[in-house]
C-alpha cells in the first residue's frame, strides 16, 4: 500500500471518528432494564461468524427500527443505509443527548458507540452487521439485544477504502445487563477484498 493510500485511509478514519466520538464517550450509568421484554426463547445457538452480507438478509421480513444518532454523525447514516439495503424499514431520531436513550434501552456502561437503535424489543447498539440482526431475531433469545462496543475499523458504516477490517466481536446483552459473545467477524487485509 503506497503512503498516499494510507495517508487518505488515515484521515478518513480519523474525520468518521470525530464526528461520532461525542457521542461514544458519553459516560452513564447504562444498566437500566430494556424498554421492550423480548419474548420466551431458547439461548442462542453457538457462534456462526459473520455469516452474510447485506444481500443475505433482504428476504427477511423486517420490522421496523428505530435509530437514535447525533444530527452530525456521519458513520451512524452509512450504517443505516446498510440496514436500508439489507431491507429493514428504518426510522431515524436525531438527537444530541445519546445519554438518556442508552440508559433506558440498557446499553452497559462501557459498550456504549455512536448510535443506538431499537427493534422488536431488542436494542442494538453500534454498528451491528445486519445478519447478527436478523439471526438475533430468528432465534428469539431472552435478552436486551446486541452492543458493538466502540466503532472498529471495517465494521458497517466504518468501512476502510483500502477494505481492510480489524477483528471484532458482537456481543449479546442479558436480561441482567452481562454480555457473551455473540457473533466474531475476523480482521481482513486490503488485498483480500
Amino acid at each position: 500500500m503506497n503512503h498516499n493510500t494510507l495517508t487518505l485511509a488515515a484521515a478518513l478514519a480519523a474525520f468518521s471518528l470525530s464526528a461520532c466520538a461525542e457521542e461514544s464517550a458519553r459516560p452513564a450509568a447504562m444498566i437500566a432494564a430494556p424498554v421492550a421484554e423480548a419474548p420466551s426463547a431458547a439461548p442462542p445457538a453457538a457462534d456462526r461468524g459473520s455469516a452474510g452480507a447485506d444481500t443475505a438478509a433482504a428476504s427477511f421480513a423486517w420490522p421496523t427500527m428505530t435509530v437514535h444518532k447525533s444530527p452530525s454523525c456521519g458513520c451512524c447514516v452509512v450504517w443505516i443505509e446498510h440496514m436500508r439495503r439489507a431491507g429493514v424499514p428504518v426510522e431515524v431520531v436525531d438527537t444530541d443527548d445519546m445519554g438518556p436513550i442508552k440508559q433506558q434501552l440498557g446499553v452497559p456502561y462501557g459498550k456504549g458507540s455512536c448510535h443506538t437503535a431499537h427493534i422488536d424489543g431488542y436494542l442494538i447498539e453500534g454498528h451491528v452487521p445486519v445478519a447478527d440482526i436478523r439471526r438475533l431475531l430468528q432465534e428469539r433469545p431472552q435478552a436486551r439485544g446486541l452492543v458493538l462496543p466502540g466503532m472498529p475499523a471495517g465494521s458497517p458504516g466504518m468501512e476502510m477504502p483500502d477494505g481492510r477490517r480489524q477483528a471484532f466481536t458482537v456481543e449479546l446483552v442479558g436480561r441482567d445487563g452481562t454480555t457473551s459473545d455473540w457473533a466474531h467477524h475476523p480482521a481482513r487485509d486490503g488485498s483480500t477484498r
